[in-house]
């Protein structure tokens, strides 16, 4: 059988594009702010204007983590 070589492709890096609430892109280490108050379960209520610093993305486009806390960009923009 032919095998083909590049069937796994490292340098093929089809990263995910994670946008905030007005669409402005994301990166790693960046800086958000909470545009709603939002309730949270376990701990402290997120309140409208709280900054987040130092983010990270995770493997959804629609999440972003920080504090080990998985946040919804909806409800973020950056800072």
């Amino acid at each position: 059988m032919n095998y083909n070589d590049n069937w796994w492709d490292e340098t093929d890096n089809s990263a995910l594009i994670v946008k905030d609430c007005n669409w402005t892109i994301l990166n790693d280490w960046d800086t958000v702010i909470a545009t709603k108050e939002l309730k949270v379960k376990w701990g402290q209520d997120i309140k409208r204007w709280d900054k987040f610093k130092n983010i990270r993305l995770t493997d959804n486009v629609e999440e972003i983590e920080s504090w080990k806390m998985v946040l919804r960009t909806e409800f973020f923009k950056k800072a």
